[in-house]
């Protein structure tokens, strides 16, 4: 027998739910009080004596009168609700409709609103733990969304992943370089990225809350078959002035394709998103009448163009910077453009994360 003195938490400690030998031990205790219960001992006595409440004594004859020694004994755990494959592939289908088409407000799928799906579509109420449990079992976990254009045009995406980089024909025609262009800003707020600290003391990086200038810079990767990859960039500052320009113009554009079909001395076949810029008049005259140049358009998306990962690794680099002045801006900008530029195998990444290949499949 147990020693009624024992103390529950002496014993077992404090172990959240009931194991199988608590609900033992538990039963056990209330067998005694039932045995008191019938020789008409006091409540307050039986309680001093097994070491529990008052209350839980009250509780414990009542269950006796209504019962007998059936109703002290121990039931059994309730099975905890779950949900079986096929209705995972249910749920499945119905958060691959996104947040929005079950009356959320933003595309953020939390555990709650999970828990609000299962509960509507399958009938079945689970915990937030549960919830969790049956996501992580079947491949889910907490991610950052992409972001993507409205005006993306997948079907065209479609055709462009994993197949030939576009213009892929007038450059096997041509022997021209295929040609990446982007643009840029930066400015004297830098990238916050994450970084060790005591806990509850946040770090803090001091910049410039009020910078009048912004440097852009335009970017071209350049690839071409059988030469090393090469990267062509040109930073320009500019003031933050009322009616200041605060990007590159068409005729900068065009000054700068001048300078990069000198440097690779051929022909270039250039890629580029349909900013208005690159739609100008002027550029697209100025195409017509030279034969070096040919322009295409990608379909609104930044994934495809290698200049995009150039960025993400000019800031990473620049992350919790403080620039005390503009010229410092500049120098890491330069200093982190050179070091890309001095690595092809950077800039051959920066395309296979795209997707695309540069070199014809090979014919069947």
């Amino acid at each position: 027998m147990i020693p009624a003195v024992c103390r529950w938490g002496e014993v077992f400690g404090r172990v959240g739910g009931l194991t199988a030998e608590r609900r033992a031990f538990r039963e056990a205790i209330r067998l005694q009080a039932e045995r008191r219960f019938a020789a008409g001992e006091k409540t307050s006595v039986i309680a001093k004596d097994l070491r529990v409440s008052v209350r839980s004594v009250e509780r414990w004859r009542r269950a006796w009168r209504e019962g007998g020694m059936e109703g002290l004994r121990s039931a059994d755990p309730a099975n905890s609700p779950t949900i079986t494959d096929a209705q995972f592939a249910v749920l499945e289908e119905e958060l691959g409709k996104g947040p929005a088409a079950h009356g959320f407000e933003d595309e953020r799928w939390t555990l709650v609103r999970v828990q609000v799906v299962i509960r509507r579509r399958l009938r079945v109420t689970l915990s937030v733990a549960t919830a969790w449990r049956r996501l992580k079992r079947h491949g889910w976990s907490l991610q950052a969304p992409a972001r993507r254009a409205l005006e993306r045009d997948e079907h065209a995406v479609e055709l462009e992943e994993g197949g030939v980089a576009p213009g892929k024909r007038l450059v096997a025609a041509s022997g021209a370089w295929i040609v990446f262009e982007d643009e840029a800003g930066f400015s004297m707020t830098p990238p916050r990225a994450r970084t060790w600290g005591r806990r509850w003391h946040t770090p803090v990086i001091r910049v410039r809350g009020r910078s009048r200038r912004r440097t852009s810079v335009a970017a071209r990767c350049c690839y071409k078959a059988g030469e090393k990859s090469r990267l062509i960039h040109r930073p320009r500052t500019h003031l933050l002035l009322k009616g200041a320009r605060k990007s590159f113009s068409w005729q900068d554009y065009r000054d700068r394709l001048v300078g990069a079909h000198i440097q690779l001395d051929g022909p270039i076949v250039v890629i580029w998103d349909n900013l208005n810029t690159h739609l100008a008049a002027g550029l697209k005259r100025y195409e017509a009448e030279h034969d070096w140049l040919t322009t295409v358009r990608l379909p609104h998306a930044a994934d495809l163009n290698p200049v995009e990962a150039v960025w993400a690794l000019v800031r990473r680099a620049m992350a919790n910077t403080a620039f005390n002045t503009p010229d410092d801006l500049d120098r890491k900008l330069r200093s982190e453009l050179r070091r890309i530029q001095l690595r092809p195998r950077l800039i051959d990444g920066c395309l296979t994360v795209t997707r695309l290949a540069t070199n014809p499949p090979t014919p069947p």
